[in-house]
Order: structure tokens, then C-alpha cells, then sequence
């Protein structure tokens, strides 16, 4: 029986650190050691960084006269039967159990796993984990169906798997949560106790935090120290919930670990000088100023003298312009793209999708039309003719301002003279294709715009490389958008409503998650539900159909037509999330919307209320036993400020991911959660600038290896991060 070693006999062991081969533990071995490597385990290291999800209780043992159904207990006795037999026609083996302790007897069943036969004997006592349910086979009796079983011994002492507090670890391949609690409990046993830890011993002492190897200790297999009652209860939850002193250590170094290394990108950003000089004359005054559709708002103005003071500065802009949908972000940005090419050198917009680059081309050909600029689009679906054509107006300087999608990064795509590079939804991009952009010329500014707001707190933390500015302000004239929520049953309303929309003149969206009929999902689908508008509902209305499937001149076509009124209704799947700006539509309808998370839902409510006419969200879904899709249409209902939706989002859904180099949203802590630890999360920001300007001004040799180890694991994770 696997039984955690006593401290006395860890200096007989082996001893591993954090680097050496996963393979090397005892119970792993080469096929064991390759499933674990491809879940990114191939280090010591890398296990212990395998948190459990869970713990449980399994310190107290219950007698068997005592078990009710329905409850996980730890419990023992002595078999005092065994028998198995096949079930043919279920392709079943069944082997099964008897146990008594003198109080009672329980009844084990064990499925499809023949071998638990021979692994034990008539007359053994046994250890055993499992949830108690009656057994309509059996008379009612109780039993408890595949449990985890081991001989008892008797010496004292926990084992890894039983009257301890046991973790639980989510199963990587074929290693269930048990094999790996051994692997696990080997490695806790076999460590070096002498490795380093990567957190400064003053900020240890400051915060009173455990050291590594201890932590590690308890993180795997913790002690309760109370003996009963209410205040193990409260131990245990610390455990669960993520809160104990353990776990607080590792969300501590997890955010410091964070803030440093972003910092560490700022100041090597800081180093670094620009040979351009951009103006802003009298010239890129007269063009700003004939762009502009309206008076721009404060915030507007705010923002853009923000980015003008980092452009004119000697060193590249590394900016954030975030803002609500609709709150005139491409306006902000195409100014910028005036300063510089009124200053003699090239901007470039980086979009996520065709249909999006496409907007901001069509967008950018519109506002600067009086400029008379040269502004082409790059992207996949081009002819290789037209491809060749642009790349050449780009690498001759006709071309002032390139808009497109990742095929602006491509090999081929060679600028004159770049000095500004824009990404759009830069959630949606990664670190190294936002470098690859800046690479296309001699140090651009580097200005990133998202309409996913988030809390600036937290703004700070996963950009913290980046100055942040917000649009926080929406330009005059637009009213809130009201949303309703109908269930399916109401269906006819939101078709009556399509009808009165249509009839005052306006336009409407009806969105979809699918665009063709799904085995697998009850869902209606964009192609389907086109045709049966069209044909059936509004046979008199002009309905057009969108779908990311159709190639991009359809798509052009189709919205195009959208944009000049003669598409009254436009079916559409998410394509339309981001980019579409048709100030006629005035009513967006989404289907199925308890499948769509809180941030898509907003997006795609912000295509409509782009004029002065009132606009209306329609969201049509049913959320039965769904109270987390329940509660996001409620707030969708209750507030159109997308900074607080992004709060609720956050609460909901909890941290996104930012693996490896494919950033795309919020990091994705083992330990920490960024709503229940703010606090660490701000303690761990202000200690990481107190560090950085340590390691300036009087660097110790403690500091100097932690420093080299985060600029080493930063490397590793996201490739070319500290270089912006």
C-alpha cells in the first residue's frame, strides 16, 4: 500500500529537484513518462505544479452500521466473501464483495475490473473510499460501486490514500487522480530540500510566507491541525476553496513572478530610442479636423493627446485604447494614422478576421477620402495578381496606410517606412504576432485597441507592459439600448417587432450560433432559419444571409447591400460581432443567446444604437435548469456599460488563458483568481516595482538569480514577451 515515507527515511532516498526527469520517479517510467509529457509534465517541477482541484476528508473511519445512502465515507472491514462472473450481454465483468467490522456488512461491486479477484483474499481487512447506494440487485442493500481499496495495515501513519486529508487531481491520460497522488507523494518524498526558492527570503519574511519546499508539502498532502469539530470543517474549506496558507504563497509568487516580468518588459522598452520625428503641424490639423463626422467627445480628445505625447516621444509607444462598443475607438485611431503619415511615413491596422479588416479598409477609404491618402487591404483570400500589386504599392510607399488581417505579417509584406502598427481586438492575437508586426519596421509605436473592456485594475496586470488609456465616454447623440429577453414560446412577438422595425424603415439582425443544422445540437441554424424567414415569416421583406463559410466577395456583396438599405432583415451567424456599422439597423435579435458568453452577447448588441434612433436587443433563449446563463441575461437586460458586464463576466466565468505565446485574454493562474485575490494581486504589483528598482540600484545576488530565472522562464513561455 502506497504510505507517505516517515522524515526519516527521505535522506535514504534518491533525492530529485525541480529539473530532473519526470521519467526517473519511481511508478513512472518511459510510457507513463511520454502521457505525462504530453500534457506539458516533463520535469519534477512540473508535476508539483500540478495543484490538486480538490481535498478530502478521509482522516475518520466510519462503522458500517452507521452509512446512509448518498454520503462519501472512508470505512473498513474484513471480507468475508468474494465471487465475479460476466454479464455477456452487456460485455460486463462483475466482480463483488462482502465486508463486515462487527457493526455490519456492506456490499462492493466492482465493473469491468477482473484483476480486484485476485488482488485480494477472503479474511483481509480492507480500507474503502466511495459514495453508499442502495442496490436495486441486491434488495436495497447498501453498497458502494467501484471504491478505492487497500489492505489496512497496522502500524500508524497515514497513507497517501486514506486516513489522511486526500488530494484529488483531475486524471492526465490514463494516470487517474490515484496513480498520480503516488507519483506525486514520490516526488514530495524524493526532493532535493535544499532547492532554491524563487521569491526574495525579505518579501518571505515580510509576509510571513511558507517557504517552497514546505508549501509544495502542504499544497499535496496537507495536515489538518485541529483534531475535530467546527474548526477542521474551516481548514478543510481553506483547502478547497484555495485560501489556505499554502496556497497563499503560491498566489503571491504567481503574481509577482507576473508583475516582474512585465515590468522587466517595460524597462527594456525604455531603452530603446526611435530616429523618427513625428510632428503634429498645422497640416495633420487641417486633416484631423477633416475627418471628423462630429465634435469629438472629451475622452476622445483625452486619449488621443495621450497617444500624440507617446508618439513624439524618443521612445516607441506601447499603448492600450480600450472602450465600449461604439464609442469611436477607429476614429482615435485613424487620427493617429493622420500624424503619422502627415509626417511622412507609413501606419498599418492588424485585424482578426477578413470581414473586419474589411471594415476598417471600407471605414478608413471613407474618412480619409478628402486626404486622398493611398490605402489598400491585405488578405488571404486575394488573387495572387491583386497580392502582388498591393505588396508593391506597400514596399513603394503609395501606400500610406495598410489595413488587413495576419496576412499583413507575412513574409512578403515590406513597408517603406512604418512607424505606426495598430491591432484590433488585440485579445484575439498573441505576443508574437504582435511583435511580428512591429518587426515590419524600425521600432513603430505600437497602439492596440480591444471593445472587451475589462476592470482598469486588472487592466494593469495583463497589460501591465502597456500604457492604458479608455474611452469612457459615448459620442453625442446616442441613446442606451434597450434589451429584452423572450423565451422561445414568444417567438411571434419578436417576429411582430422585426415587422414594425422594418415598416418605420429601419433594418434588423437576426443572429444565430450555427450556420447549418447540427446532429448534435438542437439549434437552429443561420442557412436553415434564412430560408424559412424568407420564405415563410417575411415573405415580403428583403432577408439576406451571413456566414464566415462564404467567400469574401459574397460577403461584400451582402453587406454592401446591407449598408444601402436594400437588405431589410440580415441573417447572420458572429461574423457580424465586431466591425459592422450600420446606423439604419436599429433592432438586433439573437437566437439560442443562453450559448453565447456575456462579452459576445454585448458585441453583438453594440451593432445596433449606432444613430439617433432608438435601438432595441432582443435576446431569445430558454435557460432551464442554466441559473449562470439565466443571471447573464439578466444583467444584459439591467446595464449597457460594458465595463461592469465585464466585472459580471469575470465573476461567471472566472480567468480566461494566456498559454504560451497564443495570448488570448485573461492569464490562466494555477492558483490565483483574479476577483477573489485583487489584493495579492495589488500587494504582489507594488512589491514587483519595489524589486525592479532594486535589481537598478543595488542588486543583491539573491535578487540578481531570481530575476535571471523569471527573463529565463518568461523566454521559455512566451517567446519573444520581453521584447515588447
Amino acid at each position: 500500500m502506497a504510505r507517505m515515507p516517515p522524515a526519516s527515511l527521505k535522506s535514504a532516498r534518491r533525492t530529485v529537484d525541480l529539473q530532473s526527469p519526470v521519467q526517473y520517479l519511481k511508478g513512472v517510467g518511459p510510457r507513463r513518462s511520454e502521457e505525462l509529457n504530453e500534457h506539458g509534465i516533463r520535469t519534477v517541477g512540473d508535476l508539483l505544479e500540478y495543484p490538486p482541484f480538490r481535498y478530502e476528508d478521509r482522516t475518520q473511519f466510519r462503522s458500517l452500521k452507521s452509512l446512509t445512502e448518498d454520503e462519501w465515507v472512508l470505512t473498513k472491514g474484513v471480507i468475508c466473501s468474494m465471487s465475479s462472473f460476466d454479464a455477456h450481454r452487456r460485455r460486463l465483468s462483475i466482480v463483488e464483495m462482502v465486508i463486515k467490522d462487527g457493526t455490519g456488512s456492506l456490499l462492493l461491486k466492482f465493473f469491468n475490473q477482473p484483476y480486484m479477484r485476485q488482488a485480494f483474499d477472503e479474511g483481509q481487512e480492507l480500507v474503502v473510499y466511495g459514495q453508499v447506494k442502495r442496490d436495486s440487485y441486491a434488495h436495497g442493500a447498501l453498497s458502494i460501486t467501484n471504491p478505492e481499496c487497500e489492505l489496512l495495515e497496522k502500524e500508524v501513519g497515514p497513507s497517501v490514500n486514506s486516513r489522511r486529508v486526500v488530494p484529488i487531481y483531475r486524471r492526465i491520460g490514463g494516470l487517474t487522480s490515484r496513480k498520480l497522488r503516488q507519483i506525486i507523494a514520490e516526488a514530495v518524498s524524493s526532493l532535493d530540500p535544499n532547492i532554491e526558492d524563487p521569491l526574495p527570503s525579505y518579501l518571505r519574511r515580510k509576509y510571513r510566507l511558507l517557504p517552497r519546499n514546505e508549501a509544495l508539502g502542504r499544497i499535496h498532502f496537507p495536515e489538518l491541525s485541529a483534531a475535530t469539530g467546527e474548526a477542521r470543517a474551516v481548514e478543510l474549506q481553506s483547502l478547497n476553496e484555495g485560501t489556505s496558507r499554502a496556497h497563499k504563497r503560491f498566489i503571491f509568487q504567481e503574481f509577482f513572478e507576473l508583475q516582474v516580468g512585465l515590468q522587466m518588459v517595460r524597462a527594456a522598452r525604455g531603452g530603446v530610442t526611435k530616429k523618427r520625428n513625428i510632428r503634429v503641424d498645422e497640416n495633420a490639423r487641417r486633416a484631423i479636423k477633416a475627418i471628423l463626422p462630429f465634435h469629438p467627445t472629451s475622452a476622445q480628445k483625452r486619449v488621443l493627446r495621450q497617444i500624440v505625447d507617446d508618439m513624439r516621444s524618443p521612445h516607441p509607444m506601447s499603448r492600450l485604447l480600450q472602450g465600449d462598443v461604439g464609442s469611436g475607438k477607429t476614429i482615435v485611431a485613424a487620427e493617429a494614422a493622420i500624424i503619422a503619415v502627415e509626417s511622412g511615413y507609413q501606419a498599418a491596422l492588424m485585424a482578426p478576421t477578413e470581414i473586419l479588416a474589411e471594415q476598417h479598409y471600407y471605414s478608413f477609404r471613407r474618412l480619409l477620402a478628402p486626404l486622398g491618402y493611398g490605402v489598400d487591404i491585405v488578405k488571404g483570400s486575394l488573387t495572387p495578381q491583386k497580392k502582388r500589386e498591393v505588396h508593391d504599392r506597400i514596399r513603394g510607399g503609395e501606400t500610406r496606410i495598410a489595413i488587413g488581417t495576419h496576412a499583413l505579417i507575412q513574409e512578403g509584406v515590406e513597408f517603406q517606412d512604418l512607424a505606426l502598427a495598430i491591432v484590433d481586438e488585440q485579445h484575439r492575437f498573441g505576443v508574437v504576432q504582435r511583435s511580428t508586426l512591429k518587426g515590419k519596421g524600425d521600432q513603430p509605436d505600437l497602439l492596440v485597441m480591444t471593445a472587451t473592456p475589462i476592470p482598469r485594475s486588472l487592466a494593469l496586470t495583463l497589460y501591465g507592459d502597456l500604457e492604458v488609456s479608455t474611452i469612457d465616454e459615448m459620442p453625442p447623440g446616442r441613446k442606451p439600448i434597450e434589451t429584452r429577453w423572450h423565451e422561445e414560446r414568444d417567438r411571434k412577438k419578436v417576429y411582430e417587432e422585426i415587422r414594425r422595425v422594418v415598416a418605420e424603415g429601419h433594418q434588423a439582425y437576426v443572429v444565430y450560433p450555427l450556420v447549418e443544422e447540427s446532429e448534435k445540437l438542437d439549434l437552429l441554424a443561420a442557412t436553415e432559419m434564412a430560408e424559412h424567414l424568407k420564405t415563410q415569416v417575411f415573405p415580403n421583406l428583403t432577408v439576406g444571409l451571413l456566414h464566415g463559410r462564404m467567400k469574401g466577395a459574397e460577403k461584400d456583396e451582402v453587406m454592401s447591400a446591407f449598408a444601402a438599405g436594400d437588405i431589410e432583415v440580415l441573417v447572420s451567424t458572429t461574423v457580424i460581432e465586431v466591425g459592422v456599422d450600420v446606423a439604419n439597423a436599429t433592432l438586433m435579435v439573437i437566437e439560442h443567446a443562453e450559448r453565447f458568453g456575456l462579452a459576445q452577447l454585448h458585441q453583438l448588441r453594440g451593432r445596433v444604437g449606432r444613430g439617433e434612433a432608438q435601438s432595441l436587443c432582443i435576446l431569445v433563449g430558454n435557460v432551464r435548469n442554466n441559473p449562470e446563463a439565466k443571471r447573464r441575461l439578466q444583467i444584459m437586460c439591467e446595464t449597457n456599460d460594458g465595463f461592469r458586464i465585464a466585472e459580471v463576466d469575470l465573476e461567471l466565468r472566472g480567468p480566461g488563458e494566456l498559454a504560451g505565446t497564443r495570448q488570448s485574454g485573461i492569464p490562466a493562474f494555477k492558483y490565483g483568481n483574479l476577483i477573489r485575490d485583487r489584493k495579492a494581486l495589488e500587494v504582489a504589483r507594488e512589491e514587483a516595482d519595489r524589486f525592479v528598482e532594486l535589481l537598478r540600484i543595488r542588486p543583491d545576488e539573491e535578487c540578481r538569480r531570481i530575476a535571471a530565472r523569471i527573463r529565463s522562464e518568461w523566454r521559455g513561455r512566451y517567446g519573444v514577451a520581453l521584447v515588447g
